[in-house]
């Protein structure tokens, strides 16, 4: 146990002397009166164990006067304990990758909507958002500014369900619709390299995962295939969670949307769900939620925490104690 403020004590001492030395030179003498054979009286053995307890609870009142302000004075210094630790931190960086063609609008404000809510229970995640359909556009990078981050998932909720407005502005500066490839390289691109300057060592230990909702077809040719993109998030430890509102394949071909999207998914080490209902989609994402965090030992720091408890309970038990001598004494 350490106190902060310790130099409390030494003046504490010096004003208990000061008045302790003021007391006894101001102290004016009692007044007494002779009585005759008043050792009678003295003598007594009744008289006798009366001062005798007398002068005892003096004593013990003294002491437990002194125990008090030696309490009352070590409380005012603050003790305080002082200890390191390390503790485990969970983190985890999520993209939201939300294909805004006309087939995705539902799926995605039920995305937003979800996470908007999340964003006020997180603690020590990054988010981030970007949308596309024959190209991307990142709303905004990953961030931990939650505020911020729920003004803006609250505005991509409200677009998404109206499906129009300038919301989905850069979104059609290409040729052909839904390029699935290059929006998820755009999506992946958003994490920091771990190759780049001004990493840190933090980043490099977070988990990163990106929630793809897109159902997968195609319309004209992107830059990356779904598979070369899929390759690209696993070579930056990135696992996609893709979730296919529709799932509409025309048999078991392996090159059918909604097997390509699968299998992608699940290469990166990611999964991929389809959805029945938009009631879905909050399970689906709180499952990633639970279980794509990273732990890891931050670095070890020093923790003060206040320890006034023994001295205001030793500071409590000599104050009663003193009132219950007190009455005992004026009787």
């Amino acid at each position: 146990m350490e106190l902060t403020y310790w130099w409390i004590l030494p003046l504490a001492a010096a004003a208990v002397a000061v008045s302790t030395l003021l007391y006894l030179r101001r102290r004016r003498p009692v007044l007494t009166r002779a009585i005759a054979h008043g050792d009678r009286l003295t003598g007594l053995p009744e008289y006798r164990h009366a001062l005798r307890r007398y002068r005892v609870r003096l004593v013990l009142a003294a002491l437990l006067a002194g125990l008090f302000l030696a309490a009352a004075a070590i409380t005012a210094a603050r003790p305080a304990q002082r200890s390191t630790e390390q503790p485990e931190i969970r983190n985890r960086d999520i993209v939201l990758c939300l294909d805004v063609s006309g087939s995705m609008t539902s799926t995605d404000a039920a995305l937003a909507a979800v996470f908007k809510d999340l964003a006020k229970e997180f603690d020590g995640e990054r988010i981030g958002m970007v949308i596309f359909d024959s190209s991307s556009v990142q709303l905004f990078p990953l961030t931990d500014d939650y505020d911020y981050a729920e003004e803006q998932l609250t505005q991509a909720e409200k677009a998404l369900a109206d499906g129009a407005g300038s919301f989905f502005d850069g979104t059609w500066n290409g040729e052909g619709s839904s390029l699935i490839g290059d929006g998820l390289a755009s999506c992946v691109q958003s994490f920091p390299d771990t190759a780049g300057n001004g990493v840190t060592a933090e980043d490099t230990k977070r988990s990163r995962s990106v929630v793809l909702a897109t159902d997968n077809f195609v319309s004209g040719a992107s830059i990356f295939s779904l598979s070369e993109a899929g390759a690209l998030a696993a070579g930056k430890n990135v696992k996609v969670h893709a979730l296919n509102p529709s799932d509409m394949d025309y048999g078991d071909d392996s090159g059918q949307p909604g097997a390509q999207l699968k299998a992608t998914a699940e290469a990166t080490g990611g999964t991929y769900s389809t959805l029945d209902s938009p009631d879905a989609v909050p399970r689906i994402v709180r499952q990633v939620q639970e279980t794509e965090a990273t732990a890891y030992l931050s670095a070890p720091r020093s923790v003060v925490a206040d320890a006034p408890a023994w001295p205001l309970g030793v500071a409590l038990l000599a104050g009663l104690g003193m009132l219950v001598l007190g009455r005992r004494l004026d009787r």
